[in-house]
Order: structure tokens, then sequence, then C-alpha cells
């Protein structure tokens, strides 16, 4: 049996963010038959402009990134809350992949979208906003893969979230979610 591959996007740069520590969690508690690969920072890929987005012109950082997703059978977006909404980075990746219109990586791909955050909802408003951009850019978007993890800064001050039991069971009930979606499709 070949393994289910979850690309994760992380919307945070900050090293040392709490999502990437997410990020790493998941992975570290992915079932066997799963491989969560976490993509390279999204700093590295400019701004979506048309006008660089021609066959042979491509940023070489938007090329892999729309590699890695068409590569995947699962996309899984981390994303803190900027403001009240997905930061710049994790919306300009949904942005370069949902190019070619209609035909982008995102395309019918399976999607999901987690997150922490400082404030006392976990940052839910950036996943509603990502959950709508992303569906929007053509991904089919699971709405019951759901984790916030509120006050981020002070619960992983001194416990990274692969060691918190709670968070933990948490990642769990996500691959039971996507496992079931990815079931429902079948």
């Amino acid at each position: 049996m070949s393994k289910n591959t979850v690309l994760t996007l992380v919307g945070s740069l900050r090293a040392g963010s709490t999502n990437a520590q997410l990020a790493e969690a998941i992975q570290l508690n992915a079932p066997d038959h799963v491989e969560v690969v976490i993509h390279d920072s999204l700093g590295n890929i400019p701004f979506y402009n048309e006008d660089i987005d021609v066959e042979g012109q491509v940023p070489a950082a938007a090329a892999a990134l729309r590699a890695a997703a068409e590569d995947a059978d699962t996309l899984l977006l981390v994303t803190p809350e900027h403001n009240g909404t997905v930061p710049a980075s994790l919306k300009n990746a949904i942005d370069w992949l949902s190019r070619p219109f209609g035909a982008g990586a995102l395309n019918g791909k399976p999607t999901a979208v987690v997150g922490t955050a400082f404030g006392q909802f976990g940052g839910v408003w950036a996943q509603d906003e990502a959950r709508k951009a992303v569906g929007i850019a053509g991904a089919r978007v699971l709405e019951d893969v759901k984790l916030a993890v509120p006050g981020s800064m002070v619960r992983f001050a001194e416990t990274h979230p692969k060691d918190d039991a709670e968070v933990v069971e948490q990642i769990k009930g996500v691959f039971d979610a996507l496992e079931g979606s990815r079931a429902a499709a079948a």
C-alpha cells in the first residue's frame, strides 16, 4: 500500500513559530500509511503576479510549490491569525496554486485547515478565511477537519505541541477526519 502524502503549508514565517511546531507535531503523529511533508518556507515565493506567471519564467520557488501540491494526495494548511485573517504568505501560496485558472494544483485537491494563535479562539477567523480562499481557488475543502489551539504563546512557551497530550489527541482526530474524507470520496 502506498503512503498518502499530505503536503503541509505553514503560514508563519517566524523562527520558533508555534504553527511550525504544530506542523512538526502533526508530522510526528502521522499514522504509518501517511507521509506528512512540510513545505519549505513560503517566504521565498514572490507575490503572485500574472506578468511573471509565464511558462518558462515561473519563479523556481513557485514552480516547486506547484509541483509539490500536484504530487500530494491532500493539502494541509497550518495558519496563525494575522489581524483577524490569514497571513499574506499563505494567501500568496493559495494564489500561486490556483493558477492556471480552472487547472491549478488546487483543483479538486482535498484540503484541510488547522492552526494555533495567541487569542482565545485559536485563530478560527484565519482558518475560516483560508478555507474560503482555498475553496474559491478550486480545492475540495474538508470542512470536518478542524483544530484550533488558543493561547499559543503561553501554552507553548515551555512545551512543544508534540508534548501536549490534548493537542496530540486532537491531531489524531485530524487524521481520523482526513481518513474519513478520503474514504467518503472513494
